[in-house]
């Protein structure tokens, strides 16, 4: 199963990944060998745990953009060359997409008409994913601007630059980018007001007709097994 999992921060992305890796456990009998989840700066490295010091998300921090754009753009060119997808199974939250949604907003690189513009680098990116995983899902993970609100005072995340008035604009981008995007194969989940049990049924009726012949073979042997 390979999947992309998108959305703006407290949609709850990085918690589904983590129940779809259970998930994906009890149905198929595997657990994805790595949950990329790197891709909102000053967070550009582990696989997902954190293993960069404070003062090292501050150097991040402190970069140009034209070092920002570089950085992420050859990490994101890194994780979909032709060995990334050795494995029936992969995933990433957000990928190009937090990438293109944050840098021309927060971070100085990426908009139109730049250069290495976030429209471009995103089609490039998914040129490769679609030469080597036609059959990866873009799972677009949602919750309502004020639901975002109540949970970003119930828990403000150090270095986000996001902020309760821009919540919409952020909301409104990631729809653009899911809806540009060339992958095939699409679902999105609203979280709103759902359990992350409620969360994973709606996902498991939603993937079904996405899911690879690979992977529902799996399933059954597992089932059978």
């Amino acid at each position: 199963m390979r999947l992309i999992i998108a959305g703006c921060e407290y949609t709850g992305t990085s918690t589904l990944a983590f129940a779809i890796d259970d998930w994906m456990e009890e149905n198929i009998g595997n657990r994805f060998p790595l949950i990329h989840d790197h891709w909102k700066l000053p967070h550009t490295s582990g696989h997902p745990q954190p293993d960069m010091t404070e003062e090292e998300r501050q150097q991040v921090l402190a970069l140009s953009p034209v070092l920002k754009e570089m950085t992420q753009r050859h990490s994101l060119y890194y994780h979909v060359q032709a060995n990334s997808w050795t494995a029936p199974d992969w995933m990433s939250i957000g990928l190009h997409i937090d990438d293109s949604v944050y840098s021309p907003k927060y971070f100085g690189y990426g908009a139109d008409h730049q250069e290495h513009d976030r429209k471009t680098v995103s089609r490039q990116v998914e040129d490769a994913i679609m030469r080597f995983a036609p059959d990866i899902v873009l799972v677009h993970v949602k919750a309502s601007a004020e639901v975002i609100a109540q949970r970003m005072e119930a828990e403000p995340r150090e270095h986000s630059p996001l902020t309760v008035e821009d919540i919409p604009d952020v909301l409104a981008r990631y729809e653009e980018a899911i809806a540009n995007s060339t992958l095939r194969h699409k679902i999105s989940l609203d979280t709103s007001n759902a359990t992350v049990g409620e969360t994973i049924a709606e996902f498991t009726r939603k993937i079904e007709p996405h899911l690879s012949e690979t992977d529902r073979s799996r399933i059954m042997l597992h089932r059978n097994w």
